[in-house]
Formats: structure tokens, sequence, C-alpha cells
């Protein structure tokens, strides 16, 4: 039998796919196919349902004393041309500013700055707190928790308790880069490794708080490397249910070390979304980080595994760093637009995957 054959019969017994199988679906010449089980695993889970949310994305230091080669956002130093560090009122003040809008999700990341004290983080999340009492606080990856530990003299566990304390709701997933020691050597050898993220995710997760994964894909990983991140991430949900949505991360090249190599296709993109839909069966979400994909890709993927589009985003800065063209927010409009353009169905949602509103709340541009 011819090895999709193979793979499309495991997926019809409920048996789970192996690392071989993984690597015959990155390496397996028809896309379609391969996209067409994806939509099918996406389908049992969400039928036609794509989910987004209302969120404000906030960078509050670029201060970084990480080597990311991958990396076009971070600065070494304060005074190094283009570094900023928000005050706590700046931070406040992007909440502030959107009173009006009907946000479910802060998501906060930054650069690991060595001169700000812990207590900035932790005055941060009460603040906002106080902005906007109801908000989730979706802030800090695990690579941030880890220098917050070595840099502060605490564990990891007291990090987590102390922030949990002062508002934190769930972390974010990046910082997960490739799992692969190999890479991580080359692109990000001076934070914190894989075991390390890994056990944060999964101390975050018995203290209550839900997490992302990520992957970023297209620059030196090999097909097989890609597989290994996708099965240890399996194995951490296996072990603890705390995982929500995995979110393939495209590589972007401008500005930074890696400018050499090429931005990946759109056709290893949506290869990828689709072999992390099928290889993740404990996974509720992957998710297309339009910023990072483009807005046309992002629609296509929808039917190559894809069921959630992140959100409104509003103030991203990390990728468009990196070159980058995608617009720095979308409405929701614009998000629900896009979704029943592509065939699918709009749902907002909050970071806990609630329903905020649900389909039928556009109606009006079903026709649009």
């Amino acid at each position: 039998m011819e090895p999709l054959g193979r793979i499309a019969d495991k997926l019809d017994a409920g048996e789970r796919l192996s690392f071989d199988d993984g690597v015959t679906l990155f390496s397996h010449p028809d896309l379609y196919d391969v996209g067409r089980l994806a939509n099918r695993e996406r389908e049992k889970r969400h039928g036609g349902l794509t989910y987004y949310n209302f969120n404000l994305r906030l960078e509050a230091t670029n201060v970084c004393v990480a080597s990311c080669l991958f990396c076009s956002f971070s600065r070494l130093k304060p005074g190094d041309a283009d570094s900023y560090t928000m005050s706590l009122e700046q931070v406040f003040d992007k909440l502030r500013a959107r009173a009006a809008q009907p946000l479910t999700e802060v998501h906060v990341v930054n650069g690991l700055h060595p001169d700000l004290p812990f207590e900035y983080y932790l005055d941060m999340l009460r603040g906002l707190k106080q902005v906007r009492p109801g908000i989730h606080l979706k802030c800090f990856t695990a690579v941030e928790i880890a220098f917050f530990a070595d840099l502060y003299g605490r564990t990891d566990e007291q990090v987590l308790r102390e922030l949990k304390a002062a508002g934190l709701d769930s972390l974010p997933g990046g910082g997960a880069e490739i799992f692969a020691e190999r890479v991580r050597r080359k692109i990000c050898h001076d934070k914190a490794d894989a075991d390390r993220y890994l056990s944060i995710h999964r101390l975050a997760h018995r203290l209550g708080m839900r997490t992302n994964v990520t992957m970023l894909y297209g620059h030196i990983e090999t097909i097989e490397e890609r597989v290994d991140h996708m099965l240890r991430t399996r194995a951490l949900q296996d072990d603890t249910g705390g995982l929500q949505a995995f979110i393939p991360l495209a590589f972007h090249p401008d500005n930074n070390q890696m400018r050499k190599l090429p931005a990946p296709s759109a056709t290893e993109t949506l290869r990828v979304h689709a072999v992390s839909r099928l290889m993740l069966d404990n996974v509720p979400h992957v998710k297309a980080f339009w910023i990072a994909t483009g807005v046309d890709v992002a629609q296509i993927s929808l039917w190559y595994g894809v069921d959630d589009l992140d959100g409104t985003v509003q103030e991203e800065k990390i990728y468009h760093m990196a070159g980058a063209r995608t617009p720095e927010t979308l409405t929701t409009a614009d998000i629900r637009r896009l979704i029943r353009r592509a065939g699918r169905l709009p749902v907002e949602r909050d970071t806990l995957y609630n329903v905020v509103t649900g389909p039928e709340a556009d109606a009006e541009l079903a026709t649009a």
C-alpha cells in the first residue's frame, strides 16, 4: 500500500502516528493529499469553525542579553540604536487607550533585560489588572521565566507562583524555536534549552495555567527535527493536558544574522501546519499566526489543518522588525470577513476558548 494510504488507515483506526509517519508526511510529493488528511482531522474536531480573539500584543522592552541569530527585534543593551524599554505607565496607557474595545486578552513578550527588577514585571501584571480587572494576561515565555529565575535567584516554580499571584493567567508558546540541541546550539545557544522550556510548561500546567507551544520553521532545521519537536510537544500534552494550541512560526530573514537564508514558501507553510494537525492528535488547536504566514496563506491554511487565526494583535513588533509585510492589526470585522471568504465560520473566543461571539454574529458579511 502507498505510504499515505497506510497513514490514512491508521487515522481511520484511531492509531497514533509515529516518527516515521511524520517524516513521510513531510516527504510525500502531493501536498494536496497531505492537506486533505489534515483537513479531515481538523473537521472531526471543529467542523467548519475557525477561532480568533480580540487581543492586544505588547512588547515592553527589546533589550535582550540573548543573541539568537534569527532575531531582528532585540538590542543587546540599553542605549543601543533602536533599543527601548517602556515605563509601566506607558504599558498601562496602551490598555487605557483601548478602554472602548472589548478586549479579552493582553499578550506580553519581551527581551531578556538584564537590569530591570522583578518588581517591574509583578507591577506590570498588577497594574494591567487594575486598568481592566477582567482581562486575561497571557505573558512571558518559558524562556523569560527561566531568565527571571536565574537573574533573580529563584526557582522556576517560585517565579511562576509569584507572577500568578500578581495576575498572570497563562503562558504564551514563544521561545520553543526547534527543540533539537543541534539547532539550538547554532541559532539560540544562550537561552533556556528544550528540557527547561518543557519543564516550565509542565510546572505552569501543574499550577493550573494553560499554555501554548510554538515551532520556528524554515531555517536550518531538518524535517526529522520538526517531527521530533512535534513528538516532544505531544508527550508533554500526554503528561499534563495543559496545552491549548500548537503554533508553527515561519522564519523571517530580514534584518537578522540569518538573512542569507530564504523565507519558507507558502507550500512549506501549508505543509508544516497540516503535519502539525496530523501528528498532534492530543492538542486541541493548530494556529496560523497570520502576521507570520501572511493573510492569504493563513486563509488557505484553514483547509490544511488550521482552526485558529490568533487575533487582532494590534501592536506586534517582533515579526515586523524582521520584514513582515502583513498589517500590524486586523479588526474583528476584518478577521471575520477573511474567515468567511475562506469558506469557514468565524467564532470569537477568549484565551481559554470560551465562545464570545459565534458565527451568526456576522450574517451580514456572508454576502459582502
